[in-house]
């Protein structure tokens, strides 16, 4: 079976109540997650967190705004690379690097793996690839964090094996099976936060897992179906549909044979 291995790599803060609803106005830490997955031989990366990249291209201009909205805490040797650097793990090591959206605190990392062939929704990337300025803060999309051989070896989740999941992970029912994976990471789409934001269920010795990125930032959302702030609206890709996949998420919570891991879950 998969095995996944977490890494927190750098956090932002804000308040509570920005994540969820009647939290209040105590500035919350949210850790920016990472996963090494891993299945035979084949290891991948699930997103990277944050990384000195991220300082570099928010030190002045335009989204320089974006530390202020969401001020980030980060040690270098938190970096994701560091991290697999003291766990034995090189760059060739590692076969690819999936992305689960576009959002800076996701993919300031790239730049330390440009070598690497990339994974994405082509959807989600095809949305996202031409903005600048205004438009690109709006989506927390930071143009420079992307490396100049992104696309050379770049590979969308739509054009892999579509499969039906197993019944105890409804009520999704298609999926598409990462290549090399065996059947144990299969790629789902999980709209509304970003363009082109999906999850990940992985099969391991405990059970299904679902690795679902940014559909939530608590427990507490997907269990009451109580949603971030209503200001959190303005810059979701589409709020009508992140309702809808948090009452998907409710529904395979309800179900009780899948756990489910958000990439911010912090101290609310």
């Amino acid at each position: 079976m998969a095995k996944i291995t977490t890494f927190e790599v750098g956090y932002c803060t804000h308040p509570g109540c920005m994540a969820l609803k009647g939290a209040g106005f105590r500035v919350c830490k949210f850790p920016a997650r990472a996963y090494l997955l891993e299945v035979g031989d084949k290891r991948w990366l699930w997103d990277t967190g944050y990384a000195n990249w991220f300082k570099d291209y928010t030190r002045s201009g335009l989204f320089w705004l974006y530390r202020q909205v969401t001020p980030v805490y980060f040690d270098p040797q938190e970096s994701l690379v560091a991290q697999l650097r003291e766990q034995g793990y090189l760059e060739e090591d590692i076969d690819g690097i999936i992305l689960s959206h576009f959002h800076a605190d996701h993919v300031a990392g790239l730049r330390d793996f440009s070598s690497l062939r990339f994974m994405c929704s082509g959807e989600g990337w095809q949305k996202t690839r031409n903005l600048r300025g205004i438009a690109a803060l709006k989506q927390a999309f930071i143009p420079g964090l992307i490396p100049e051989t992104f696309e050379t070896a770049l590979a969308f989740f739509e054009g892999f094996t579509q499969v039906a999941l197993a019944p105890e992970l409804m009520p999704f029912a298609q999926g598409y099976e990462l290549p090399g994976s065996q059947g144990q990471i299969l790629l789902v789409p999980l709209p509304g936060h970003a363009a082109g934001h999906w999850g990940a269920f992985i099969e391991t010795d405990e059970g299904w897992v679902l690795l679902a990125s940014d559909a939530a930032w608590s427990p507490v959302s997907y269990q009451t179906l109580r949603g971030p702030s209503r200001m959190a609206n303005l810059v979701m890709d589409d709020p009508v549909a992140y309702y809808q996949t948090l009452a998907q998420l409710n529904q395979l919570w309800l179900g009780g044979k899948c756990q489910i891991r958000l990439c911010h879950e912090g101290d609310l």
